[in-house]
């Protein structure tokens, strides 16, 4: 059975760039999201057991997303990818629920040591 896996970010061509990053033959069931909402109604139908987040979005932003998750305690296991590089971001996702913090521009072999590393992902 495929993993549901949703990507959020406000940029198609971001969600592209994640979309091509992801390890090829992971068995994953992709929906995308370009804002926090939308994200939380696709996690809600079961669309996003892993979620990729951005965090600057219109509507609600990643950070808001993480506190919904938390607050609804939906079934979500989170990573951020952003290019807010600032330490107290990365302390605040983490502190929010998020498993890995991941810079953007995004670099295939670190997404795929963060999913290796938290046991989503094995080759």
């Amino acid at each position: 059975m495929s993993l549901p896996l949703l990507v959020v970010d406000d940029s198609s061509f971001a969600r592209k760039q994640v979309i091509k990053a992801l390890p090829k033959g992971w068995d994953v069931e992709i929906s995308q999201a370009s804002h926090g909402q939308e994200a939380l109604e696709l996690i809600s139908q079961g669309k996003g057991e892993v979620v990729l987040l951005d965090l600057t979005m219109p509507v609600m932003d990643g950070y808001g997303v993480l506190e919904s998750i938390r607050a609804r305690d939906l079934p979500a296991v989170v990573i951020v990818i952003s290019g807010d590089i600032q330490p107290e971001a990365e302390a605040r996702v983490k502190k929010l629920g998020a498993l890995a913090f991941v810079k953007k521009p995004l670099n295939t072999e670190n997404l795929l040591t963060v999913l290796n590393d938290f046991g989503l992902y094995s080759e």
